[in-house]
């Protein structure tokens, strides 16, 4: 490789100085000279040892002290040439990385493994692939180190095809190489093959996942609303010991709140004891707002501020829509919301727009919301949910003009709506539904169901609420007919036909819940017999689950309030009648210790 053009950090004149330093021929020693060259050498050595030590010390300045280390006259060694690149990796300096390659190469000490690593990791970094597939491809093949650089290279690059060939051709795959790609599905959307591609790891046996592994695989399990298979990841992290630090609590946090497992939520909160951060808190809070338990987020928000620990931005948009969702914002209270967001110690940005628009929305303030939401497209003008929130408060206004005016925005801008969909996990199995949709293969099965829901509805005094059907259309029938097909009503009556009279349905949302899925769901749940019936959206009042204990077979998650006497049952149950069991306490409210140690044992035992 040419010698690219000479970087900042390293003159023309150090740099030739020291490449040329061991061609270059000088005088003969006289013999009383003969021990310099050794002292010259040892010399060499310690001034190395020196900077290689400040480097690691600063690892800011690496590229500096790697100058320095140059115009001093010392040799770098091959930990000097991997501190410096892993700075240039840092600050994805690709031109620092390919002298460095230069300089390293005319030194004789691009082929030492460190530095081979250091260079696939710089180069991967920046994004120059196929220098780093260079270096890789000249023998490094059996060092974890260089294909997870190069992974990580091919997952940052999106480039799906090249990531999943090298990885099926990986000789050295570890917990590093299977975390990279579950976290790439997750990043992407792609939350069902993060699943699958972690029940493969466990199936290869090659190693074991640690908490990074864990962490993504619950927030998959999370989108999904799969609450089975977050209770079994959940008990696996429990069966092998895994610490539940700060990121992991938040994500389990996440996961049994988005499942409408408050309670679930409030068990792993409560355990952390001294490992609360801010962002527990913080999930906590958005899990009471979640489930539409406003209060409660309020009082553990007082909680919050007695240990002392400082809200951050997240905090503040979290209790404004607490507050929202809770009915606390009156008509009056507008204006303190305002100066609430004004006076934040920092600067608010899309995620408090959002929720101060919400709460226009709900209580119907159109001029503020209107300003809010001007304000939340300018602080996240890629973000499509801004831009649906603003135009939904111009047709809740019945502006037809500034509803035009905002999808022309979106047009001229290249932003594209995310459409809504809703998804409920039938046996291991994730169904996805959008508004209208007849690609199931049992759709004549489903409308049937949707259409004995809305004679049911009816029959029991329900009047579609059309009010929140946001387009311009002036036939009633209409509007009630698009209400009826909402994708959660769809997923409603997948439910129904597939599971058990009496079995919880759980149905995932995208995006919010209308108001009028949010009260028909409500009394679906009475007149099916099933509760809970959940919708779990990212935010807004949902209906909340009383669980004691969940009992998951393979194909129903059964609640029970007694755990202790269940617990015993299930433990004399044989596993040839009832199929595999697992069992996990995630809440109870038994006084007597002795009792709560009965009840985690005998869980331990059924798991």
């Amino acid at each position: 490789m040419p010698p690219p053009t000479v970087p900042f950090f390293l003159t023309s004149t150090t740099l030739a100085a020291a490449a040329a330093k061991p061609q270059r021929p000088g005088p003969p020693s006289p013999p009383a000279q003969k021990q310099q060259p050794r002292e010259a050498r040892d010399g060499s050595r310690d001034a190395c040892a020196s900077y290689t030590a400040r480097m690691r010390l600063n690892p800011q300045l690496a590229l500096r002290l790697f100058d320095h280390l140059l115009r001093s006259g010392a040799d770098p060694d091959h930990v000097a040439y991997a501190l410096a690149l892993g700075r240039c990796a840092r600050g994805r300096d690709r031109r620092a990385a390919a002298q460095l390659h230069a300089h390293a190469a005319k030194r004789g000490a691009a082929s030492h493994r460190r530095v081979c690593n250091g260079l696939i990791h710089a180069y991967a970094v920046c994004g120059s692939l196929l220098d780093a597939r260079k270096v890789f491809d000249r023998g490094h093949e059996g060092d974890a180190v260089a294909w997870n650089s190069l992974l990580r290279g091919y997952a940052a690059a999106g480039d799906v095809n090249a990531l999943r060939e090298f990885f099926v051709g990986m000789q050295a795959r570890d917990t590093v190489s299977w975390n990279t790609i579950i976290a790439w599905c997750v990043e992407n959307g792609e939350y069902e093959e993060a699943i699958a591609v972690f029940r493969e790891m466990l199936a290869s046996m090659e190693c074991l996942p640690d908490r990074v592994t864990l962490v993504s695989v619950i927030s998959a399990i999370t989108y999904l609303g799969a609450l089975a298979q977050g209770l079994w990841a959940h008990a696996y992290v429990c069966r092998k010991g895994i610490e539940v630090e700060e990121r992991l609590s938040s994500a389990l946090i996440n996961m049994y709140s988005k499942c409408g497992c408050i309670e679930g939520a409030v068990h792993v909160f409560e355990n952390l004891g001294a490992q609360m951060n801010v962002d527990t808190w913080n999930a906590m809070l958005a899990g009471f707002t979640a489930n539409g338990c406003s209060e409660k987020a309020l009082e553990l928000f007082a909680r919050m501020e007695i240990t002392g620990l400082v809200p951050n931005k997240i905090t503040f948009n979290t209790v404004l829509n607490a507050c929202s969702h809770g009915g606390f914002v009156e008509e009056g209270l507008f204006d303190k919301a305002e100066k609430m967001i004004q006076m934040m110690p920092m600067k608010p940005d899309a995620a408090v727009w959002k929720a101060l628009v919400g709460a226009c929305k709900t209580h119907r303030n159109f001029e503020l919301g209107r300003k809010a939401g001007h304000m939340l497209i300018e602080a996240a003008p890629n973000d499509h949910a801004g831009y649906v929130l603003l135009s939904n408060i111009y047709a809740l206004d019945g502006n037809w003009t500034g509803v035009h005016k905002v999808r022309k925005l979106m047009l001229d801008r290249g932003v594209q709506k995310v459409p809504g969909s809703s998804s409920i996990e039938i046996d291991g199995v994730i169904h996805e539904f959008i508004s209208g949709d007849k690609s199931h293969s049992s759709k004549e099965d489903i409308y049937e169901m949707l259409s004995e829901m809305c004679q049911q509805l009816k029959v029991a005094g329900y009047v579609p609420d059309t009010s929140h059907v946001l387009l311009d259309i002036d036939d009633e029938d209409v509007k009630e007919s698009s209400l009826a097909l909402h994708s959660e009503k769809l997923a409603i009556a997948f439910g129904l036909i597939s599971t058990a009279p009496g079995t919880p349905i759980r149905i995932a949302k995208n995006l919010r819940v209308c108001g009028d899925c949010h009260n028909a769901v409500k009394l679906l749940s009475k007149i099916y017999g099933r509760n809970p019936l959940l919708l779990l959206a990212p935010d807004g009042p949902l209906p909340t689950a009383h669980t004691l204990l969940l009992l998951t077979t393979s194909s129903e998650v059964i609640i029970c309030s007694r755990p202790i006497q269940f617990l015993m049952q299930a433990h004399k149950m044989s596993r040839e009648e009832h199929g595999e069991l697992s069992a996990m306490v995630v809440f109870s409210k038994i006084k007597r210790k002795e009792e709560l140690g009965l009840a985690r044992n005998l869980s331990r035992l059924v798991i």
